[in-house]
């Protein structure tokens, strides 16, 4: 019997993670099915998918009845319900946790977005909720904004494992890696354990096309034309190859003489925004050894449905891919004014879904008017 797709591409040396994360899912065992069946060995969560979980179920009706009799503030409330969920996904991802030697059976959870540009804030948060959830399993997300680079070499250097989000350019994907070292040197220094720290650098993909493809449009040119769709492929092919350089350089070697493990990079916005691409696009043309993926459930289960990955379609490739970027620069099209853009408008679009969130949680613990 032919192995599954999803448990092919895990053979290629990919982990897949849900983007998603519910009581739903724990309390229907809709995520256990998906360990089972499809692979699954990690989750992620952002604010857009508690507003959404919080909003379109009524599971959290009684836990909120109850903090809202007890005083608490939305936000407050956000961060009990949020947290009890967290434990629950890390609790059940345990045995993968063990079993992988603390590489996957990871559950993200993100620092208020109201803090992407506010350091201490965000390392005062993130000790916090490593702390609330006490969970050995989880990691705490830190978007890779200027303000968020320094916070991450904190965290970390506090022995606490970090889930670095929000990453689009090459540029500050180099500032990430840099932080993750610094956060390692300062953890041993501190006498911490650094085998027990783990870090992915969520490298942000289907957002970059939707940008550039609008771009390509624009100009309606055949050059245009034939390089749609391939500019986050190209970016993403080319952060792999500066993962790997970095963590071949005298500085990592070091570091991992000392227990350091290689910060994965990790693919996210893995869901295809342009209907005309085959559903799991971004799964099968970034698999490759050492990586994460992190996609909504109706990605894993069109990738289960298209066949058979074709192996690792990112290793050689790396030449191809800066001569996709370079087109795209001799066509006006700047991949750094592009990928600045989608940081701030994805700052954004978290704090719309965290202020989103915090107006549904309001609502449901004022009660029926």
């Amino acid at each position: 019997m032919s192995p599954t797709p999803s448990a092919q591409i895990s053979e290629i040396g990919v982990s897949i993670w849900l983007d998603d994360l519910s009581k739903d899912r724990l309390t229907t065992g809709s995520l256990q099915s998906l360990m089972d069946q499809h692979h699954v060995v990690g989750v992620t969560s952002n604010p857009t998918i508690f507003a959404g979980a919080v909003a379109g179920s009524n599971a959290y009706a009684e836990d909120l009845a109850t903090m809202a009799k007890a005083g608490a503030s939305p936000e407050e409330a956000v961060f009990e319900v949020m947290i009890g969920d967290i434990q629950g996904a890390c609790d059940l991802m345990r045995p993968v946790f063990d079993a992988t030697s603390g590489q996957d059976g990871r559950v993200s959870l993100e620092v208020s977005p109201l803090l992407a540009h506010d350091t201490a804030g965000t390392i005062a948060q993130a000790i916090e909720l490593w702390g609330r959830v006490d969970r050995a399993n989880l990691m705490i997300k830190i978007p890779a904004t200027k303000a968020g680079i320094p916070a991450i070499t904190e965290v970390i250097g506090q022995g606490i494992s970090v889930n670095v989000t929000l990453i689009f350019s090459l540029e500050r994907y180099a500032d990430v890696i840099d932080a993750y070292f610094a956060g390692i040197e300062k953890a041993l220094a501190e006498g911490h354990d650094v085998s027990s720290i783990r870090s992915v650098a969520s490298f942000f993909v289907s957002r970059v096309d939707s940008a550039i493809d609008a771009r390509l449009d624009a100009l309606g040119s055949e050059e245009a034309s034939a390089v749609r769709s391939q500019a986050a492929i190209a970016n993403a092919r080319l952060a792999y190859e500066l993962f790997q350089a970095r963590h071949a350089s005298d500085r990592s070697r070091e570091l991992v003489n000392q227990g350091m493990h290689h910060q994965r990079p990790l693919w996210a916005s893995t869901g295809v925004k342009d209907p005309a691409l085959p559903p799991a696009y971004y799964v099968t043309e970034l698999a490759v050894s050492s990586v994460v993926n992190t996609m909504p459930e109706k990605t894993l289960l069109a990738l289960e449905s298209e066949g058979v990955p074709g192996g690792d379609r990112v290793s050689g490739h790396f030449d191809a891919a800066r001569e996709t970027l370079r087109v795209l620069k001799d066509l006006g099209i700047s991949m750094e004014a592009v990928t600045d853009e989608l940081e701030a408008d994805g700052v954004e679009k978290f704090v719309q879904s965290w202020r989103e969130l915090l107006d549904t949680v309001h609502q449901a613990m004022s009660g029926p008017e």
